[in-house]
């Protein structure tokens, strides 16, 4: 049976505009650091720059990896530092994530953990691709057999579909053993619906814009950078990057179409240790 939606009051000729934020790895203790950036900090400093971008979102999307410990505090951590901002948020778990904990402890008035987001002319679809006790990915017969329910329920509707893994290659030899591992039949499987414009990850902490050719057009495809540390692009090895932690805003048009940037912190506040052995 398929779950209610959250629902927002958006005319269907007015594009829907999200702010994503991804890979936080929050501890419990707020001065706990990941490879020599403190997590709690650098989320902070995109917080802070998305509120001060002034962007007039109608909702975030965090998309996983909220902990790094796996700890009820880090949730909370989470909650509080984006009330602020105001904006509903809704998310899914990454395979740093418990999401037992996470279901419990992402509590407040403005948190959703529903599959289904309906804003506009679109259907935001929030899917779990983590495997319990595996850092890589894979997209399930449930979460796929939602999708065709989710669009059967809403055809006049555009569809976004987001998760945590990456569904294609980044190109990093260390970093793709952790993909999705049925990306490619999923890409296909999702192709086939006219519905799907846009797949929305994170996870691999760098930024891509890339598009698949279905058989019903373009469909675009994005990763965001993490709120924290950078992985180095194209890198064959563990590398970190200097980049400066980052987000996503997105606007979904009337007509189907996306129009998205990744903004990152200003200067150079966040420096890793580039000599850390792993991740």
């Amino acid at each position: 049976m398929l779950k209610a939606a959250v629902s927002y009051s958006i005319s269907e000729t007015k594009s829907v505009r999200i702010v994503q934020v991804t890979d936080p790895h929050l501890f419990a203790d707020p001065e706990a650091q990941l490879l020599g950036v403190n997590t709690a900090q650098s989320l902070g400093a995109v917080l802070n720059t998305i509120s001060a971008v002034n962007y007039p979102a109608h909702f975030m999307l965090a998309t996983g990896d909220i902990s790094q410990d796996y700890s009820i505090q880090s949730y909370h951590n989470f909650v509080d530092a984006i009330s602020p901002l105001g904006l509903p948020c809704h998310y899914l778990p990454g395979n740093h994530d418990d999401p037992r904990i996470m279901n419990l402890h992402m509590q407040g008035p403005n948190m959703f953990g529903q599959k289904r987001i309906l804003a506009g002319n679109w259907q935001i679809i929030m899917l779990d691709s983590t495997v319990r006790g595996r850092p890589g990915g894979h997209m399930s017969e449930s979460e796929l057999a939602l999708i065709e329910s989710a669009i059967a329920a809403e055809p006049e509707r555009h569809a976004l579909l987001v998760m945590h893994h990456n569904p294609i290659l980044a190109g990093c030899a260390w970093l793709d053993q952790h993909c999705m591992d049925n990306g490619e039949e999923f890409i296909a499987t999702v192709s086939q619906y006219p519905q799907v414009k846009g797949l929305l990850w994170g996870h691999i902490h760098q930024n891509i814009e890339s598009a698949h050719q279905g058989p019903h057009g373009l469909i675009k495809l994005m990763a965001t950078p993490s709120t924290c540390i950078q992985f180095k692009p194209k890198s064959p090895y563990f590398a970190l990057d200097a980049l400066q932690p980052g987000y996503r805003l997105l606007e979904l048009k009337t007509d189907g179409s996306i129009l998205t940037n990744v903004y990152r912190v200003p200067g150079e506040t966040f420096s890793p240790d580039k000599d850390a052995g792993g991740y």
